[in-house]
């Protein structure tokens, strides 16, 4: 059974991911495995797209994190 928090689906994984890269101690291969490891919830969740909370106010269309058509 699935968390029922209100946390989006791969919210977490995004999370290390892009906190890997902020590090000044760049860790490629770190960064690459969460990479990979986002990648692998994408799929399983069948996610299109993603969204930051402030953008769905002010940019309807021209969300700057990730475009699927």
């Amino acid at each position: 059974m699935e968390k029922a928090s209100a946390q989006p689906v791969c919210a977490q994984e995004a999370l290390e991911l892009l906190n890997c890269v902020t590090q000044s101690a760049f860790d490629q291969e770190k960064c690459l495995r969460l990479l990979l490891s986002l990648r692998d919830c994408v799929l399983s969740k069948k996610v299109k797209k993603f969204s930051l909370d402030n953008q769905d106010h002010h940019q309807q269309d021209t969300d700057s994190v990730t475009k699927k058509n």
